[in-house]
C-alpha cells in the first residue's frame, strides 16, 4: 500500500485509510473485496496494487503523454519494484539468512538498479525519468532511494543525479508535507510491524 500513498502524495490528493488491526478485520473485507490492499476511488473498489497505480497515474498525468512514454514509464517502474521487493521483504527473512541477504541486496543496488537509473537520467540530460516530466517512475525511484537511504546510507554516495532527483521530489510542495512526521507515510517494516502482520494475516 505504500507505493500507493506515495503516489497518491505526489498528486496532491488527500486521502483516508482505514488500516487493518485484526484477523477479523481482514476476514470482514474479504468477505467482500477478496484481497487487500483496496481503494475506493471514482465511485470503484480497485483492488490489485499494480492496477490501482496506473489508474492514479493516468487520472492525475502521471503516466507519460503517449504509449512509448508509457512503456518507458512501465519499464522504470518495474525495475524499480524488483529492488523494493528485495528490501521490503528483508524482515522476514530468517535471522541465520539476513547477513547474507542484506549483502546481495547492497551489491545488486550499487552494481545493477542504481548504476541504471543514474544511466538514464545521465543520457538525457532531464530532470526526471521519462519526458522531463514527473511521472510515477520518478515517485516509485524516489520511495526507494528512501528505503537504500534507510538500509545504508552509503549506498548512494556515487550516484549524484539520483541523489538530486530525490531532492527534486521530496522538495515538492505535496511530497515535502507527505514526508514530514505526523503524515500517513509508513517507514521500513520492523520486527514488531511484521508481527503485527502475523497475526492479521496468520502467516
Amino acid at each position: 500500500m505504500e507505493a500507493i500513498r506515495w503516489l497518491l502524495a505526489a498528486a496532491g490528493v488527500e486521502f483516508e485509510e482505514k488500516l487493518l488491526e485484526s484477523s477479523e478485520d481482514l476476514d470482514k473485507l474479504r468477505h467482500v473485496f477478496q484481497q487487500v490492499p483496496m481503494v475506493e476511488i471514482d465511485g470503484m473498489k480497485l483492488v490489485q496494487t499494480r492496477a490501482i497505480l496506473n489508474y492514479i497515474a493516468t487520472k492525475y498525468y502521471l503516466y507519460g503523454k503517449d504509449m512509448k512514454e508509457r512503456a518507458l514509464t512501465d519499464m522504470y517502474t518495474e525495475g524499480v519494484a524488483d529492488l523494493g521487493e528485495m528490501i521490503l521483504l528483508l524482515p522476514r527473512c530468517p535471522p541465520d539468512q539476513k547477513n547474507a541477504k542484506l549483502t546481495l541486496i547492497r551489491e545488486r543496488t550499487t552494481n545493477h538498479y542504481l548504476p541504471a537509473c543514474e544511466k538514464v537520467l545521465k543520457s538525457h540530460g532531464q530532470d526526471y525519468l521519462v519526458g522531463n516530466k514527473l511521472s510515477k517512475a520518478d515517485i516509485h525511484l524516489v520511495e526507494l532511494l528512501y528505503y537504500v537511504e534507510e538500509l545504508d546510507p552509503s549506498l548512494l554516495a556515487n550516484f549524484p543525479l539520483l541523489k538530486g532527483l530525490k531532492t527534486r521530489v521530496s522538495n515538492l510542495p505535496a511530497v515535502k508535507k507527505f514526508l514530514q512526521p505526523g503524515s500517513q507515510r509508513k517507514p521500513l517494516g520492523t520486527e514488531k510491524t511484521l508481527e503485527q502482520a502475523r497475526k492479521i494475516f496468520k502467516f
